[in-house]
């Protein structure tokens, strides 16, 4: 792997990890206007070790926040804020979980199709765009009810279907229960961090098995440059979206699937 390879999927990961378009639609184009062959497991977990760095550090005070309560939940048996927050990021997880355990292996089969893909990113693009269009949410993501966390936690099962994207179907979600955008967002973020965690695991159980070479050098610089493109996007989507909304994200969404149709189709 040269260096120009190494920076592009590095930033491409760093970046569509949490904006809402779709980090596999982004890794399928790749090789298409490249000649590169496939970065290999070890990179892809690397990458991953990346963006879930660049998450904690930026949440790093909410985080300990949210599990000293949760501690305290356990032994008061009473929810303050960053508790019931950390529980609902919990709750939130296990249908995301429960179905990439059951489904995964007919996904990465059946729907993992650059078509498949395109209808996606159209098709939830423009729900997103329903959602955030005029939206006068004001609630953050401390004043969600039980009901609310039921409700994105189903959606976020839904970025199972390539092309979704947790970040984006999450957001869409909480936009239609009446969170603000930046809340909408925020909340997506935490909830990235168990799920990215559990894909990273699920990828080193499979590098555990390969008897392939590791290149540690390609792998540390591809963490550090994904995890500091990660932090920017985080840090510069929260200003972005409260200013500009989801649209210009909508129309990028439509674009990028009317060009997987064009190569694909």
């Amino acid at each position: 792997m040269d260096w120009l390879q190494l920076i592009v999927l590095s930033l491409v990961q760093g970046l569509t990890e949490f904006l809402p378009i779709s980090s596999s639609a982004h890794l399928i184009l790749v090789p298409v206007v490249t000649s590169w062959t496939d970065q290999g497991l070890a990179f892809d977990v690397a990458l991953h070790v990346g963006t879930l760095s660049a998450v904690i550090l930026y949440f790093r005070h909410d985080l300990v926040r949210m599990t000293l309560g949760w501690g305290r939940s356990l032994q008061t048996r009473q929810l303050n804020e960053d508790a019931r927050l950390a529980w609902a990021i919990i709750f939130a997880t296990i249908p995301v979980g429960l179905a990439g355990i059951t489904l995964n292996s007919w996904i990465a089969t059946e729907l993992r199709s650059p078509v498949v893909m395109a209808f996606s990113l159209i098709g939830f693009g423009l729900l997103l765009a329903y959602a955030d269009w005029g939206n006068k949410g004001v609630r953050t993501e401390n004043q969600m009810t039980w009901k609310d966390v039921l409700f994105i936690a189903l959606a976020q099962a839904l970025a199972l279907i390539p092309g979704t994207s947790r970040s984006g179907i999450t957001i869409t979600a909480a936009l239609l229960m009446g969170l603000s955008r930046e809340a909408a967002a925020r909340f997506s973020f935490l909830l990235s961090i168990p799920v990215i965690t559990l894909a990273g695991m699920l990828e080193i159980l499979g590098l555990v098995e390969s008897d392939h070479p590791v290149d540690w050098q390609a792998l540390f610089w591809g963490a550090l440059f994904s995890g500091i493109s990660a932090y920017l996007c985080i840090h510069y989507f929260l200003v972005f979206i409260q200013r500009l909304g989801m649209q210009p994200f909508v129309a990028y969404r439509v674009l990028l699937g009317i060009l997987l149709l064009y190569f694909f189709w």
